[in-house]
């Protein structure tokens, strides 16, 4: 190493060391109705996300319904069905930011290769009634799992009544509304 090079690398050092802009303070909320007599601070990341529970994935499945129920063998939507799609095409009506994964399900009767195909034609219905309703058809898709992912594994009607379903799952996509 020839003499001068160790005071070029340290100067190189500094100036990238000097280049190097500090972290911006984390934005801090008050909290007056917090119990304590000050209230509460919260330092957290305040940006990027949407406020409010209802635009929530969580508040979706829980709130909105995300289970539509099927009679045996069939894809036609029952009247219970309907009252929750139509909450599901509210909600996703008004959060634009969402898609939706429609995955249909089918019971543990009959072979692979129908309950899949029973799956994707319940999935199907469900996504026709979501377009019929204004939802973008660019934000639903479908996925069939037929048999293969019960709800709950059994042998009573009781039972197989739960796994011929549609669950619908929404994911944000960053594309606001």
């Amino acid at each position: 190493m020839t003499p001068w090079m160790k005071p070029a690398s340290a100067a190189c050092l500094l100036i990238l060391a000097a280049c190097a802009q500090p972290a911006p303070p984390a934005q801090q909320v008050y909290d007056p109705y917090a119990n304590s007599g000050s209230g509460a601070l919260y330092q957290g990341d305040l940006a990027g996300g949407t406020l409010g529970a209802e635009a929530s994935a969580q508040y979706f499945g829980q709130q909105v319904g995300d289970t539509v129920l099927f009679p045996s063998g069939q894809t036609a939507l029952t009247p219970d069905a309907r009252a929750v799609l139509t909450r599901q095409a509210e909600w996703l009506n008004k959060h634009g930011n969402f898609s939706a994964v429609l995955q249909g399900h089918a019971e543990e009767t009959g072979t692979r290769e129908y309950n899949l195909a029973l799956g994707a034609r319940r999935a199907s219905a469900v996504q026709e009634y979501l377009i019929a309703q204004g939802v973008g058809s660019d934000r639903i898709r479908t996925l069939s799992f037929g048999k293969e992912r019960p709800a709950e594994t059994c042998s009573d009607e009781a039972c197989y009544a739960k796994n011929r379903r549609v669950v619908t799952v929404v994911s944000e996509t960053g594309a606001g509304s």
